[in-house]
């Protein structure tokens, strides 16, 4: 199936020059007396680049060979991510470089999505928000709490993040991993 400039929408995926993209943002634009163009901004799914292009009005793309897959994190060997495949409970070994930036709220038995491209791991998605517990933080010093005031705490992961003065070691926090920004405190 082939897709046209028409038909690009938000979260669109296409193929273009043998390799996987994104449809980020687009717009539709004329010029007088020249041909309509497309200005796009395109992720590239296996680098995560962002950078933006222009197509011919009407320009073809292919659909890419993608495919999403339910998985489980177990646990980190060495350089190595290891999941499982929720259907046939097959084990599935992915590298740190594969993982990214998802490598930072990583914790076991977290259900995540991996996506394939032509057979070939390019990229984790995670949950939108995670529960992580803080195992270092300093204690917040009385009378700092006029602002939305924050300190750095490390989780169990090993990311660092910016909390509020009250957020103190051994809680647990949700975190959002979009933006890796403290939610709220879990129940």
């Amino acid at each position: 199936m082939a897709y046209t400039t028409s038909d690009f929408r938000r979260g669109l995926k296409i193929e273009w020059e043998g390799k996987p993209y994104e449809v980020i943002d687009f717009q539709h634009s004329k010029v007088a007396q020249g041909q309509a163009t497309v200005r796009t901004r395109l992720r590239d799914l296996t680098t995560g680049r962002v950078f933006e292009v222009n197509f011919r009005s009407g320009e073809k793309f292919e659909k890419p060979d993608l495919q999403e897959k339910e998985i489980q994190y177990l646990y980190r060997e060495g350089d190595r991510f290891v999941f499982m495949d929720l259907e046939d409970y097959d084990q599935i070994y992915v590298t740190e470089a594969e993982v990214g930036e998802a490598a930072k709220f990583l914790v076991e038995n977290l259900q995540v999505k991996v996506l394939y491209y032509k057979g070939r791991v390019i990229g984790i998605e995670l949950p939108k928000t995670v529960e992580l517990k803080v195992v270092h933080t300093e204690p917040g010093i009385k009378g700092d709490t006029v602002s939305a005031v924050t300190k750095p705490a490390t989780l169990e992961t090993g990311a660092v993040i910016q909390v509020p003065l009250f957020v103190k070691e051994g809680d647990v926090i949700k975190v959002d991993t979009r933006t890796g920004e403290y939610l709220e405190r879990a129940s």
